[in-house]
């Protein structure tokens, strides 16, 4: 029972990732540590091309092979998200149920957490018959600018 509490506790720190590694069992190689330290510290969502370019700048010898296996193993088992896009996966380092912003002009994702009100939660319940149990949100936009008096438009 123990162990079942903390396997769905959320990934929150580079540290709980390694942990639920362990407890899930995945042998944490050389490669897949540092897969998960670059997810970490660079706190956005990378293509498995872009983890491949950075570690290897950063004089860590990894393969591309290992990247993809490594990046499949770890999304699979929950410990990091994978985003399915047109043009090919994003891999982010946060893995329990979020919401994202979509900036259009920067082409970024940023991860947030909202909790809808229950009264909102109980409407699409009433519409549509089913009980939710989970959601995620994809919002879009783009990046608020200031004019020359420093108000946002």
């Amino acid at each position: 029972m123990q162990k079942q509490a903390i396997s769905t506790k959320p990934i929150r720190s580079l540290e709980d990732a390694l942990d639920k590694c362990q407890i899930l069992g995945m042998r944490v190689s050389r490669q897949r540590r540092f897969i998960l330290e670059l997810l970490w510290q660079a706190n956005e969502h990378l293509s498995a091309r872009e983890i491949y370019d950075r570690l290897n700048h950063q004089g860590k010898d990894i393969g591309h092979t290992s990247v993809y296996q490594n990046l499949e193993a770890l999304s699979s088992q929950g410990i990091i998200e994978c985003i399915e896009r047109c043009d090919g996966r994003l891999y982010g380092n946060i893995s329990d149920s979020h919401s994202h912003v979509n900036c259009l002009d920067t082409d970024q994702i940023l991860d947030v957490h909202i909790d809808l009100p229950e009264d909102l939660i109980r409407i699409v319940e009433e519409r549509t018959g089913v009980q939710i149990t989970d959601y995620s949100i994809n919002f879009y936009g783009y990046r608020q600018t200031e004019n020359g008096d420093g108000v946002k438009k």
